[in-house]
């Protein structure tokens, strides 16, 4: 018998999503309806006053939909396949990827891979529709949509790398849902998925600037809105590559450490 090629992999929650078309009416429902509730916010609260924290009422509204749109890259329900890692933590199948041919970290990347791919694809759907329906405005200039291209795909790469930490977390935790919940608020609080980070204080900023999760999110949607201008753009590129190495580095160093806790089927 012929072996399965490693890229087939990238295919596991993509196709569970495709195969389930309910699933996926419910996601375009789900993405609609936040798309209009957080345009009708943010136009509701700029609807009296000019500019607010260095952003007009466009950029605002551009910012918190391109949000909504860039958070469903990572969104799939890898639960109603049992295929998140702490499902297979729970019932011991994590073995499984220690067994195969394919070791685990390149079937965790390919796997991310897929489910980033087509998350892109409906965040890009959803860009198009809102740009022609004039719910966002487009980039600037031409240079902007190609700096804001590159920051994008750094922030991804930024984005995997946390989220792959958080699945990592779930080899040396015994009852780790809560913990996973919390973790994953302080990333899309910490990234700007909620509101812009200069809304919040001082001091947060500052701490949120010696985390990750900003170089995810924030980085190229203030590149997009002109909030970073491109004189300062090599910079903050600068950084999010620099998150890039240190994050791989690190998980790299983990996936060692967790490979020597998984010792027989049942976790």
């Amino acid at each position: 018998m012929a072996a399965v090629p490693a890229w087939r992999t990238a295919r596991v929650t993509p196709l569970g999503e495709l195969y389930a078309p309910p699933r996926m009416t419910a996601v375009l429902l789900r993405l609609t309806v936040q798309v209009v509730l957080v345009a009708s916010l943010w136009h509701g609260l700029y609807s009296r006053s000019g500019t607010t924290a260095g952003l007009d009422e466009g950029q605002a509204v551009t910012y918190a939909v391109l949000a909504v749109l860039a958070s469903r890259i990572r969104q799939l329900d890898q639960f109603a396949g049992r295929d998140s890692v702490i499902q297979h933590m729970h019932y011991g199948t994590i073995v499984y990827w220690y067994l195969r041919p394919l070791p685990p970290q390149r079937y965790y990347a390919l796997r991310a891979f897929g489910e980033q791919l087509y998350g892109f694809a409906w965040a890009l759907a959803g860009y198009a529709v809102c740009l022609a329906a004039g719910v966002i405005d487009p980039p600037g200039s031409a240079a902007v949509a190609g700096v804001f291209a590159v920051s994008l795909l750094l922030g991804q790469l930024v984005l995997y790398y946390v989220m792959l930490i958080l699945d990592q977390l779930c080899f040396f935790t015994i009852r780790n849902n809560s913990a996973m919940l919390i973790l994953i608020f302080a990333q899309n609080l910490l990234s700007g998925v909620y509101a812009p980070l200069w809304f919040f204080p001082d001091w947060f900023i500052r701490l949120s600037g010696f985390l990750p999760f900003q170089a995810t999110l924030s980085v190229p949607l203030s590149i997009y809105i002109g909030r970073i201008e491109l004189s300062d753009a090599p910079a903050q590129l600068a950084l999010q590559a620099g998150w890039v190495v240190v994050l791989a580095l690190f998980t790299r160093w983990v996936w060692r450490q967790a490979a020597r806790r998984v010792i027989s089927q049942g976790g």
